[in-house]
């Protein structure tokens, strides 16, 4: 029988616990713990280690019982840990399309790489049901793959949600805004004129998501 190695469990035990929070936002020891299927004293020692590392900081938020709740979430740096579409090249290249082509031309690439990923998307909705659901669905799948962490949720009114929990451009939408200036056109347009998408949380803002409310105009 081999033996586990406990320097690769506990690997994959902190691995966990970033990719549960990058999905489901801050959450406390014991709730980790329960979901993970480990004991909370184990959980917050693997927590200590990522603090120590920097990619999770302690939040403190007020309890209907007077003593503070604490809370866990990922810090700015945790985006190290996830995907980021070769970051340095990416940002050098966007650099080196502005200087050779001026704002202009660097805008004119973004609109063929805008174009492009609406026939990418287009070709994926053809094969969802025509209601709206399934057309984000299908839309989330697509942005899935490419590594948004991405999925479909109602708010609390109950209004569709496109909610993408990672940005795997961040850096080089951080150097180029039209990046996500584009892709939220290119959703309007896949999805149609006969609803309304508005970003409701965005990465670049501050927000530890980007999220979408997609409605009906009808």
């Amino acid at each position: 029988m081999t033996k586990r190695n406990p320097k690769a469990a506990d690997g994959e035990t902190r691995r966990a616990i970033l990719d549960l929070l990058k999905s489901g936002g801050p959450a406390r020891a014991d709730n980790m713990a329960e979901i993970l299927g480990v004991s909370a004293m184990a959980v917050r020692q693997h927590l200590k280690t990522l603090a120590d590392q920097g990619m999770v900081s302690e939040q403190q938020i007020a309890s209907p019982k007077g003593r503070p709740a604490k809370l866990w979430a990922l810090t700015a740096q945790s985006n190290s840990a996830f995907p980021d579409g070769h970051q340095e090249l990416a940002v050098s290249l966007i650099d080196c399309m502005r200087d050779a082509f001026g704002e202009e031309g660097l805008a004119r690439i973004i609109a063929a790489r805008a174009e492009q990923q609406k026939m990418i998307y287009e070709t994926r909705l053809q094969n969802a049901a025509s209601d709206l659901e399934s057309r984000v669905a299908a839309l989330a799948a697509a942005r899935e793959a490419e590594g948004y962490m991405a999925a479909t949720q109602r708010d609390d009114d109950g209004n569709l949600l496109l909610v993408e929990n990672h940005c795997p451009i961040c850096s080089a939408a951080t150097a180029c805004r039209s990046l996500c200036a584009r892709e939220l056109e290119v959703f309007q347009t896949v999805l149609g004129p006969e609803v309304t998408v508005e970003r409701t949380d965005h990465i670049l803002a501050g927000a530890r998501r980007c999220a979408y409310r997609i409605t009906s105009r009808q």
